[in-house]
């Protein structure tokens, strides 16, 4: 059986997502340049459509991570391995590239994000765990509680 990320509808949609959110915070920056710029209803055009577009971006992400498949140990975890590839893989190679570039403005912006990325992930990891560690705790005691109450109906 072939992975998601070897399914072309699967990086279509990943794509469509990605294009429509993009699309969403363009048209807001643009909604605020438009006003800045004096023209009100222009910026309320960009600030309409925009909420179309993150709609879009919303339809997109339920076939890409179905709420009825999808447990907060999937989110939490799903959130820290994006935030783990931007820190550790994605970020330091746009900003080997900006500097081989000379883009040095670039170049901070990328390293800020990247270091934001990390901060991301280990906030994600962390509530993982401390969840993880509460069920456990929680299992241990509803196991304790089991065994009391199968002794007592054995006893009734």
């Amino acid at each position: 059986m072939k992975k998601k990320t070897e399914i072309k509808t699967w990086k279509n949609l990943e794509s469509a997502f990605a294009g429509e959110s993009m699309a969403c915070q363009k048209y807001m920056y643009f909604a605020k340049l438009a006003r800045q710029k004096g023209n009100e209803e222009v910026a309320q055009l960009f600030e309409e459509t925009a909420k179309q577009e993150i709609g879009h971006a919303a339809g997109h992400l339920s076939f890409l991570y179905p709420a009825d498949k999808l447990t907060v140990k999937d989110l939490l975890t799903l959130a820290s391995e994006g935030e783990t590839f931007e820190y550790t893989e994605m970020y330091p190679g746009y900003a080997e590239t900006a500097k081989a570039e000379g883009q040095s403005a670039a170049v901070k912006e990328f390293e800020e994000q990247q270091a934001e990325s990390a901060i991301h992930a280990k906030n994600f990891q962390d509530k993982l765990e401390k969840i993880s560690k509460v069920f456990a705790g929680l299992a241990k005691v509803e196991k304790k509680h089991a065994a009391q109450y199968t002794k007592t109906l054995a006893s009734l």
